[in-house]
């Protein structure tokens, strides 16, 4: 019999080699007590090793390792969608591939998601890095697009670029594509009438590489996009069914 898989973890990686066999063995670490899960990384057209590291590791744990490979580099939304697409869990964990997310940090939102789920159909715990480790020029630039983000969108997150975040794959389905829109999960989400539920995690240096993926979630880069979720959220209507004879419900 297969095995029941109830989360997956969804990392987009893109020349991140050096970086992908510990972060499996801490992500195993942190799933120490349970076999309901898998790690599904998304092979964004590196052109380094990052997809030879990754399949030695599904070879050594065949139903644990999962691997999307892209042609060629996407971006992290894509990469992130097209992991999801592939990922047989009900709950959704999301990280970046650079290692400076804790996977020790995994238990604690999941523990969030399991109270939330018995009230709320949609929802997003979302980390917090309240004492980031980057460069004091890049966290100046977070904290402005932050605050700039949080007062047009009110998405109850203060720091949205975390990769970290939990929530349910029937909720990501329901949201609206585009690119970059992995900046704006909790506002997409809480557009759609779920809760926001904030965690502070921990943040670490990277040990390997550097940044792969740009500034895109930054105040001026981000604008066009902050703009389209204030015009979603503007457009959105939720309806509120209060009697129906049907049975079922596609």
């Amino acid at each position: 019999m297969p095995e029941t898989i109830c989360i997956s973890v969804v990392i987009p990686a893109k020349n991140e080699a050096d970086n992908i066999s510990p972060l499996v063995l801490e992500i195993f670490d942190c799933f120490s007590n349970r076999n309901d899960f898998e790690i599904i990384y998304i092979d964004d057209g590196s052109t380094d090793d990052t997809y030879t590291k990754i399949m030695a590791l599904h070879d050594a744990y065949p139903t644990k390792v999962q691997l999307v490979r892209h042609q060629k580099s996407v971006g992290q939304s894509t990469a992130v969608y097209s992991g999801i697409q592939f990922a047989r869990g009900d709950l959704i964990v999301t990280l970046d591939a650079d290692g400076q997310n804790n996977p020790a940090d995994i238990p604690t939102l999941l523990q969030h998601a399991e109270k939330v789920k018995l009230i709320e159909q949609d929802f997003c715990i979302a980390g917090y890095r309240k004492a980031r480790k980057d460069t004091s020029w890049k966290r100046f630039q977070s904290k402005v697009a932050n605050s700039v983000r949080a007062k047009l969108l009110n998405d109850d997150s203060p720091d949205t670029g975390c990769g970290l975040k939990v929530f349910p794959k029937a909720t990501f389905n329901k949201l609206p594509y585009f690119n970059h829109m992995h900046r704006y999960l909790p506002a997409l989400i809480k557009r759609l009438g779920g809760s926001i539920v904030v965690v502070e995690v921990s943040h670490r240096d990277r040990q390997h590489g550097q940044s792969k993926y740009g500034m895109w979630g930054r105040l001026f880069a981000g604008l066009i996009d902050m703009l389209g979720v204030m015009w979603l959220q503007k457009r959105n209507k939720r309806v509120h069914v209060t009697e129906t004879t049907c049975t079922t419900k596609n």
